[in-house]
C-alpha cells in the first residue's frame, strides 16, 4: 500500500520530458497566436474586423481540427508515428509563416492573392499538424504511466490500492501537464510579442519555428524510454517500424472494398463484448480472440461513435464554460483601454498583458492544489479521493459565473464614473478607475481553469476506452474549438437583437457600450448550464461503474 501510494507521487522520466516538450510547442503556437492580430493589421494591413474575424476562425478551426484527426489516428494509427509525421506538418507550417514575414518585410506594398494565399494556408498547415499532433502527444504521455492492472485494458482493478495509486498518479500528471503547458504559453505571450515588437517579425516567428524543431529532436531522442501501448497492453518495438506500419494500416483502408464477413458465432461473441465489458475471470477463457479474427474500420468507428454520444451532454454543458473563457482576449482588453493604465509619470500598461495574469496564477497555484488544497478538502469531506473529477470540472463552472459577475459589476462602476465626469460621448475618454480593478475576474479565471481544464482532461482520458484516448483529448480541446464559434454567434445575435431596439451592446464608443448586460447575460447562461451539469452529474455512470455492473 505503502509503495503505490509513493509511486503516485512521482512521475518517470518519459513523463517528465514530454511535458517539457508539450511546454515548447505550447511556446511555440502562442508565438505565432498570441500577436497574430497585430501582424495582419501592421504588415499585411488588413482591416481591424477583418483580422480580428481570420484570426478567432483560424483559432477555432485549430481547436476543431483534432475531432477528425483523431478518429484516424485511434483507429488506424500509432501515436508515436502520429506524433512525428503531424509535427513535420507543424514544422513546414512555421518554416511557410516566416518566409511570409520575410517576403513581406523584403517588399511591404505586395499585396497579391498569391501572397494572401500562401500565408493562410501556411497558418492553416499549422492547424493540420496540431490536430494531430496535440491529442495524440497527451494521450502517448498519459500511456507513459505504469496502469496496466487497471481500466486501460478493459478490466477493473483488482487491487483497490493499486487502482487507488494508478488515479492518483493520473491526476499528478494531468496537473503538471498543464503546468508545463501554461508556463510554455506565458513565455510564448510575454517573450515572444516583446520580440516581434521590437525587433520584427522575420525572428519573431522564427524563434517559434526553431523550438519546434528543437522539441521534435528531444522527442525523437526519449524514444529508447518510452513505452509504447496499443489496446490497452504495453508493446515494445522499434519505433521507425512503428511508422512503416501506420502507413501500410492508411494504405490498406482505402484499399479495402468490402466488409470481411464473420461467422454467426463470432459475430454473436463481438456483440457481446462491445455491450459488456470482460470480468477478470471471464478473460482468460477468450483471450486472444480478437487476434483470430480481422476488426474493420467500420466496426471501429460505430463503436467510437458509441462512446462519443455517451459523453455529448457533459461535452455540451461545457461549452459555456469555454464561451467565458473568450473574453479575456476581446472585451476585458477593450474594458481595460478605457481605465487608468499610468505607472508612475510616463510608462503605461498594455491591457493585453492583463491576460499573463490568467495563465500566471495557473502557474503560482497549480503545485498548491495537489500539496495543500486536497489535503483540506479531506479533512471537509472525510472522502479520502479528496474531490472527484467531475466535481472539480463543476467547481471551476462556478468559479468562471463568479468571475463574470465581478466583470459585470466593475463594468457598472466604470460606466457609472465615465457619465459623472461626463465624458459619456467620448470615445476615447478615460475613466479615472485603475486598470487594477480588473484582476479579480482575470485571475478567478485562471483558478477556474486549473479546477476545469484539468479536470475536463482527466475526464475524456479515462472515459474514452483505450484505442480512442487521442479522441479523447480531441474532444476536450473541440470545447474551446466550439466555445469560440459559440462566442462570435452569442456578439453577433446579441448586436443583431440590440440594434433593432435602437442602441446596441457593443457600441465602438467604450462609455455607450452596455458590456455589463452582456457579462450578466453570460453568467446567467453560465449559471443554468451548471445548474444542468449538476443534475446530469447525479445520473452519470462513469466508464468504471458500468464496468463493475456489468462484472456482477
Amino acid at each position: 500500500m505503502a509503495g503505490g501510494r509513493q509511486r503516485a507521487k512521482k512521475l518517470s522520466k518519459s513523463c517528465i520530458l514530454l511535458i517539457v516538450i508539450s511546454g515548447m510547442e505550447r511556446f511555440a503556437f502562442k508565438g505565432v497566436a498570441s500577436n497574430l492580430v497585430t501582424y495582419l493589421t501592421d504588415v499585411v494591413k488588413m482591416s481591424n474586423s477583418s483580422a480580428a474575424k481570420a484570426v478567432n476562425s483560424w483559432c477555432g478551426f485549430t481547436s476543431m481540427l483534432p475531432l477528425l484527426v483523431a478518429p484516424l489516428a485511434d483507429s488506424y494509427w500509432d501515436r508515436y508515428p502520429t506524433i512525428l509525421v503531424s509535427s513535420f506538418l507543424y514544422v513546414v507550417g512555421l518554416v511557410a509563416l516566416t518566409s511570409t514575414s520575410l517576403a513581406w518585410a523584403r517588399s511591404p506594398t505586395s499585396k497579391s492573392t498569391r501572397s494572401y494565399s500562401f500565408l493562410f494556408w501556411s497558418l492553416y498547415l499549422i492547424s493540420i499538424g496540431q490536430g494531430g499532433y496535440n491529442p495524440s502527444l497527451q494521450a502517448f504521455g498519459a500511456d507513459q504511466l505504469d496502469d496496466d492492472h487497471d481500466q486501460d485494458q478493459e478490466l477493473p482493478c483488482s487491487n483497490k490500492e493499486e487502482c487507488k495509486s494508478t488515479n492518483d498518479q493520473k491526476s499528478l500528471f494531468f496537473q503538471w501537464w498543464y503546468f508545463g503547458v501554461c508556463s510554455g504559453s506565458l513565455m510564448g505571450v510575454t517573450f515572444m510579442s516583446y520580440i516581434q515588437d521590437t525587433f520584427g517579425w522575420v525572428l519573431g516567428f522564427a524563434i517559434p519555428m526553431m523550438a519546434m524543431v528543437l522539441s521534435i529532436a528531444l522527442f525523437s531522442c526519449g524514444s529508447r524510454m518510452y513505452m509504447y501501448k496499443r489496446d490497452g497492453a504495453f508493446y515494445n518495438h522499434k519505433p521507425f517500424e512503428c511508422i512503416a506500419q501506420a502507413f501500410k494500416a492508411t494504405k490498406s483502408m482505402f484499399m479495402t472494398r468490402g466488409i470481411t464477413h464473420l461467422s454467426y458465432k463470432s459475430e454473436k461473441v463481438e456483440l457481446e463484448l462491445q455491450e459488456k465489458p470482460l470480468c477478470r475471470e471471464e478473460f482468460d477463457s477468450i483471450e486472444g480472440l480478437e487476434d483470430q479474427k480481422p476488426r474493420n474500420g467500420v466496426h471501429i468507428m460505430l463503436e467510437n461513435a458509441k462512446v462519443v454520444l455517451r459523453l455529448l451532454p457533459i461535452w455540451t454543458l461545457l461549452l459555456m464554460f469555454a464561451v467565458i473563457f473568450q473574453q479575456p482576449a476581446t472585451f476585458f482588453t477593450k474594458q481595460g483601454m478605457t481605465m487608468k493604465r499610468n505607472i508612475g509619470s510616463s510608462f503605461k500598461i498594455p491591457p493585453a498583458t492583463l491576460q499573463s495574469a490568467i495563465t500566471l496564477s495557473i502557474i503560482l497555484l497549480m503545485p498548491l492544489y495537489d500539496k495543500i488544497l486536497i489535503p483540506i478538502i479531506r479533512l471537509i469531506t472525510c472522502d479520502e479521493k479528496g474531490i472527484s473529477v467531475m466535481k472539480r470540472m463543476g467547481i471551476g463552472m462556478f468559479l468562471s459565473i463568479i468571475a463574470m459577475v465581478i466583470a459585470a459589476i466593475v463594468e457598472t462602476k466604470r460606466l457609472e464614473i465615465s457619465r459623472k465626469i461626463g465624458n459619456f460621448e467620448s470615445p476615447s475618454g478615460t475613466v479615472p478607475l485603475s486598470i487594477f480593478w480588473l484582476l479579480p475576474q482575470y485571475i478567478l479565471l485562471g483558478v477556474s481553469d486549473i479546477f476545469t481544464v484539468v479536470g475536463m482532461q482527466e475526464f475524456f482520458y479515462n472515459e474514452v476506452p483505450v484505442r480512442m484516448r487521442t479522441m479523447g483529448f480531441a474532444l476536450y480541446t473541440s470545447v474551446f474549438g466550439v466555445g469560440s464559434f459559440l462566442s462570435a454567434l452569442s456578439i453577433s445575435l446579441v448586436e443583431i437583437f440590440t440594434s433593432s431596439k435602437g442602441h446596441s451592446w457593443f457600441s465602438d464608443n467604450m462609455n455607450e457600450a452596455c458590456l455589463d448586460k452582456f457579462y450578466w447575460l453570460l453568467a446567467l447562461l453560465g449559471a443554468l448550464s451548471l445548474l444542468l451539469y449538476v443534475v446530469l452529474c447525479k445520473c452519470y455512470k462513469s466508464r468504471t461503474e458500468l464496468e463493475s455492473e456489468n462484472c456482477k
